[in-house]
């Protein structure tokens, strides 16, 4: 059996509420937008998610990204693609170069 996550990303900053919300997002340990933290499935964490959850984005996952992790799925594909005229007849097509 597996423990589950909850991934917890900060997407509205909490300039202007109360400091109890400020207080909670640095308890769950997210201080600046777009973070993402990861926390067992408890009941304390729960109860601290429902307290901000229209600051936040929350998912359920089995596991834990590290940090290399997370900035590689953030990290777009290499390459491009170069569009060529047709000549002569020949057709179009599409060429992706490595850059």
């Amino acid at each position: 059996m597996s423990a589950n996550y909850f991934r917890i990303t900060l997407l509205r900053s909490s300039i202007g509420l109360p400091g109890k919300t400020s207080g909670v997002l640095r308890a769950l340990g997210l201080r600046k937008r777009m973070r993402t933290v990861y926390h067992p499935v408890t009941p304390d964490i729960a109860g601290q998610i429902f307290a901000v959850k229209e600051l936040i984005d929350v998912q359920e996952v089995e596991q834990p990204l590290s940090k290399v992790e997370m900035k590689d799925l953030r990290r777009p594909d290499p390459g491009f693609w170069v569009e060529r005229k047709a000549r002569d007849g020949a057709q179009a097509g599409a060429v992706k170069k490595q850059v």
